[in-house]
């Protein structure tokens, strides 16, 4: 054997050493692990064990110290509580006693009431057996006494003649008569001194009402006057054989006075509407200077719309300048129409106005309901804004017009009551009266005669539009001419003649007017296309 082999061998010896060593010690490792895990874990629970038995000594000796500490409260609680009761049975004791003391002291008192009760008894007895003999003393003297009157009376019937019932039936009388003269000169005084008060007392309010409602007054006319630039513009405004004119005559129901007065034209109409809106137009059309019978009728149109918000404005500012709130907007329209009405000449918005500040200064003195007063006043006219429109009285259209508008009560008695058609049952309602009564009696502010007019006026063109087949129709040249305007698709040119003379003949037998009256039927057919 070679050296290299036995050094192989030898080596491979070493190795086989050096792995059984190596497996041994990993052994004696595994072994000395385990033994010093199985130390580790018996000295554990060694220690959980002796730390298990100090817990529960600790436990058992806080139970013991919780339990002593319960017996404690306990016994001061029981303590505590004998301690209440031991005092409450006390404070029970003395009432009880205090009571008892009370019932004591009462029974003493009752027993002494007893004792006087029993001497003001002995007493009343006494009093009673002097008052029994003093009453059989009176019956003695009465009865002399009746026997006496009886002798006297018996004495003075056979003297007088009269009996005692026939004597006191003559004084009676004259009693009677002697109070009633007193009575009635003293109710007389009254009466007087009533009047005399009131009558100055009712001066006084009524005049300071006055002084502190001091209005304008100006008559209303039935025509207007327009400023012309200059007397050429009467031409175009007559327009080419007159068409110009009659189209505005006809559009507005103005009748249109061009004479030789320079520089001015005179609207007439009894309808103040009418006339505002004619005049209007034309200034605009002057202003505008295209004159025409289209643009005529474009500006009518145009400017009744703005008299109709002029109208609706009037009635707001009326409303607000009397401070009163919740007027129906549609009442407020209707009243705004009073501006352009008029009653014996005076303006019946106006009217409306004075009588309402009137009315609430009245009854601010008097202590009535101002708000009340003043509502009244100025819905009190309300009626003649549609009297027109609706059939009836104007008191009866206004007192409809308020109960549809849902008006007090207060105020729909005050309009129904202003003209005394019924019995005002309010002050407010007789305030309104008086206002109204103050309003027209001022100096200037009626004139019988215009009212007069305008109502034949209005008669004469409502005689007119009773026709069938009547569209609209104006009087005009202050009512000696009537224009009636009838709806073509009814009413032929056959026809305008057969109506013409009906008009004319029931104007003859249903009015009274002054001259003649000319008739005026027009029927106009007009078509319209647009080139495009």
């Amino acid at each position: 054997m070679t050296s290299n082999s036995v050094s192989v061998l030898l080596a491979s010896v070493s190795g086989g050493i050096a792995a059984v060593i190596a497996v041994a010690a990993l052994l004696v490792g595994a072994g000395i692990a385990f033994v010093a895990y199985r130390l580790y874990t018996k000295n554990k629970i060694g220690l959980a064990k002796t730390e298990a038995a100090r817990l529960k000594e600790d436990a058992q000796a806080e139970a013991k110290t919780l339990r002593k500490e319960a017996l404690l409260e306990a016994k001061e609680e029981q303590h505590k509580l004998r301690a209440e009761f031991e005092k409450e049975s006390k404070e029970r004791k003395a009432e009880f006693q205090r009571t008892e003391q009370r019932l004591l002291q009462r029974e003493n008192f009752l027993d002494k009431k007893d004792d006087a009760l029993d001497k003001k008894q002995e007493q009343l007895e006494q009093q009673k057996k002097s008052l029994e003999s003093k009453q059989r003393e009176l019956s003695e003297i009465e009865e002399n006494l009746k026997n006496a009157n009886l002798r006297i009376q018996n004495e003075l019937e056979r003297v007088s003649g009269l009996s005692k019932d026939e004597a006191k039936q003559i004084l009676f009388d004259n009693l009677i008569d002697e109070v009633k003269k007193d009575a009635a000169q003293t109710a007389k005084n009254i009466e007087l001194e009533a009047k005399e008060n009131a009558e100055k007392k009712a001066k006084n309010i009524i005049s300071l009402a006055i002084q502190r409602c001091a209005a304008d007054h100006a008559t209303e006319t039935t025509v207007s006057v327009v400023d012309l630039p200059g007397d050429d513009m009467k031409g175009r405004i007559i327009g080419r054989v007159g068409r110009n004119i009659r189209a505005l005559e006809s559009a507005t129901g103005v009748d249109l006075i061009i004479d030789d007065t320079p520089d001015v034209v005179t609207l007439s109409s009894f309808d103040p509407v009418r006339r505002e809106v004619a005049r209007i137009t034309l200034e605009k059309l002057v202003a505008d200077g295209r004159i025409h019978p289209a643009r005529i009728e474009e500006m009518v149109d145009k400017v009744r719309k703005e008299v109709d918000q002029t109208i609706k404005e009037a009635g707001e500012t009326a409303v607000f300048d009397l401070n009163i709130y919740g007027v129906h907007p549609e009442l407020i329209k209707i009243l705004g129409r009073l501006k352009y009405r008029t009653s014996y000449g005076q303006n019946c918005l106006k009217h409306s106005l004075e009588v309402a500040y009137l009315a609430g200064m009245m009854a601010n003195e008097l202590g009535a309901d101002v708000k009340v007063a003043k509502r009244a006043g100025l819905l009190h006219d309300i009626g003649k804004a549609v009297d027109h429109e609706v059939e009836g009285t104007h008191i009866q259209i206004g007192v409809d017009l308020a109960k549809k508008y849902k008006e007090s009560k207060e105020v729909v008695h005050a309009i129904a009551a202003h003209h005394g058609d019924i019995e005002a049952q309010t002050i407010e309602a007789v305030l309104v009266q008086a206002a109204d009564a103050i309003s027209s009696a001022r100096p200037g502010a009626r004139r019988e005669s215009l009212e007069n007019y305008v109502k034949r006026i209005e008669k004469l063109e409502n005689l007119a539009n009773s026709f069938a087949g009547v569209d609209t129709s104006y009087a005009i040249q202050a009512g000696r001419e009537i224009r009636v305007m009838v709806k073509p698709e009814v009413v032929d040119d056959s026809t305008t003649q057969f109506l013409a003379k009906e008009i004319a003949t029931k104007l003859e037998n249903e009015l009274e007017y002054p001259g003649q009256i000319k008739v005026s039927v027009i029927r106009e057919v007009r078509k319209v296309e647009y080139a495009k």
